[in-house]
């Protein structure tokens, strides 16, 4: 079986794959809660560095990706889902914004992949804290990739009500 290092590339987005991005957050999220083709377009040409996209060496094709915006602020509220014009490329904290993986790389170990990358990548630059928010159906996978409950959210994005995570960075 060939390792996630020998099937993926993992690096920063590139411009010309926006397009790509956001037809995959169409796939990986319902339309209330996706971010639209031209707020991923947007994201891209905002905050690059703060995407890790992971590659399929075979296709060359995004197979999944990890978006966020850097800021001081310290809870993750619906503008940041809204506005990449939010984003202090200085800021001490990330909120991410989506992990999206297409369906037929679930449940490889990519979305840990991913996410252990991006944490390990933001340690270096010296981030102080990571935070997302999920539903409550995943609110265990992030347990397990390092991330703390900090219970209901005040984000009320596309309607559900979702759970505050977050992983302090040492």
């Amino acid at each position: 079986m060939t390792s996630i290092e020998e099937r993926f590339e993992f690096r920063n987005i590139r411009p010309e794959e926006a397009d790509q991005a956001a037809q995959i957050e169409q796939i990986c999220f319902p339309p209330n809660e996706a971010c639209s083709e031209k707020m991923m377009k947007e994201r891209v040409l905002t905050a690059p560095e703060f995407f890790l996209v992971a590659v399929d060496k075979e296709t060359g094709k995004i197979a999944g990706f990890l978006n966020g915006l850097a800021t001081d602020e310290e809870a993750l509220r619906d503008e940041f889902f809204k506005d990449a014009g939010l984003h202090d490329p200085q800021g001490k904290n990330i909120m991410l914004l989506g992990l999206d993986v297409l369906p037929d790389y679930r449940r490889q170990g990519l979305a840990t992949a991913i996410v252990s990358r991006y944490l390990e990548r933001e340690r270096k630059q010296g981030r102080k804290t990571i935070i997302l928010t999920c539903l409550e159906g995943k609110v265990k996978m992030y347990e397990k990739m390092g991330f703390q409950n900090q219970g209901i959210s005040g984000s009320s994005w596309g309607g559900e009500q979702w759970y505050e995570m977050s992983c302090v960075l040492n």
